[in-house]
Parts: C-alpha cells; structure tokens; sequence
C-alpha cells in the first residue's frame, strides 16, 4: 500500500511538471532549478548573478525555504519580481508549489527563472519541478565527499558548481577526488569552480546560462 501511495504522489507531480514546463517554454522562459545542502551559498549566487546581469535579461526568482522570507528579502533588493515558497518545514519544493507561484509572475516579461530550492541533498533530487536544468552546488567547506555520499542529486545535474574555492588551501578538501567522484557519476556535466566572495569563476557561470538561454530560444514553440 505504501509504494502505491508514493507511485501516485510522484505521478501526480510529474503530470504538474510537465504543465509547468509548458508554461515556461509557451513563454520562452529559462528555469533553472538550483539545489544544495544549506549554507552552500545558493543566495549569494543568485545575489551575484542577478548584480552581474544588472538586468540585461529579464530574470525572475522563487526562493524557498522551510521557514521566514529572509532570502526573498535579500533577492527583493536587486529589484526583481520574487516570490517566496515557504514548505513549513518540508524539506523540498514540489511542482504543485511553483505552479501556484508562477501565477505571481508575469511569464512573457521574463527570461530566466531561477528557483532556489529548498537547502537539502537529498529529496530535492526526487521532485521534477517542469524546470529545464537542475544545477547542483556544493562547497568546499563541505568537504569532498558529498557526490559520494549524494549520488543521486550529482547524477541528475545538468551543471554542478563548486563554491568557496578560495577557501580550499585553508580547509580539509582534495579537488582530485571531488572531481573523480563528480565524473564517475556523471561525465557530461560541466563541473563550474566558482568563489561567490573574489568573484573567481563567475563568468564562467554566466557563460553556462547564456548558453542554455541560447538553447532555450532554439526550442521549437509547441
């Protein structure tokens, strides 16, 4: 009874996935559905990436979070439509939830939609939200095990970002075996060495989204 159970909870956010994915591409609409565990950096990326583009594309945000809209405050600032997805203390976003918060944005006027999922490495890896990529960060400071321990959420990536290189001579992590890890899991994934605090590797980000916006405009309207 219980895997039943579980089979029709996945199947119906599938079925929200794909209505959402519709409504993104019908709008040609970019979404990029980033996951890591908390203090990885997520906000600070989207605070640097949103401060980079300083509106050369039209860029929207849906922050979650398990509790408070403090992230939502901070993304506020750069004066771009933003909407905050509190799960109560659910550890993930489901597709049902960004279908009721893409009714808050105004689709044709945007580019990009960057959703900052819930700070977890594992369950957000299970739930299609209808985006076009997953990116998945890590830090240094995390150490360089986590591909090994959470391989599910660096096999599904389209695009995995190490954070807070500039502290790698200063703590406990071995790039060579993160990067061997990352590889054996999943070889086609540009691996994106980034230090949200220097700066160091933030064009290289930049470069990757300009590409998949690039792919995305490519995209046949259905």
């Amino acid at each position: 009874m219980e895997i039943n159970v579980v089979q029709k909870v996945m199947k119906v956010n599938d079925e929200l996935a794909e209505a959402v994915r519709k409504s993104l591409a019908d709008a040609g609409v970019l979404a990029l559905n980033i996951m890591s565990s908390p203090g990885s950096g997520k906000t600070t990326l989207i605070e640097k990436t949103l401060a980079a583009l300083n509106h050369s594309i039209r860029v929207g945000v849906i922050e979650g979070d398990p509790e408070t809209s403090l992230d939502a405050e901070r993304i506020a600032k750069y004066d771009v439509p933003v909407t905050q997805i509190e799960t109560a203390g659910g550890c993930h976003l489901e597709a049902n939830l960004v279908q009721r918060a893409l009714a808050n944005f105004d689709l044709p006027n945007l580019d990009l939609l960057i959703i900052e999922n819930v700070g977890n490495l594992v369950c957000p890896a299970s739930f299609d939200l209808g985006e076009a990529a997953k990116v998945v960060m890590v830090s240094t400071t995390e150490g360089h095990d986590k591909p090994a321990k959470y391989p599910n959420m660096f096999r599904k990536a389209d695009a995995i970002i190490l954070n807070k290189v500039d502290l790698m001579p200063y703590v406990d992590f071995n790039f060579e075996k993160f990067r061997d890890y990352v590889h054996q899991l999943n070889p086609g994934a540009p691996l994106i060495d980034i230090s949200c605090v220097t700066g160091e590797g933030l064009d290289a980000w930049l470069l990757w989204i300009e590409e998949r916006l690039a792919l995305e405009s490519a995209q046949p309207v259905s």
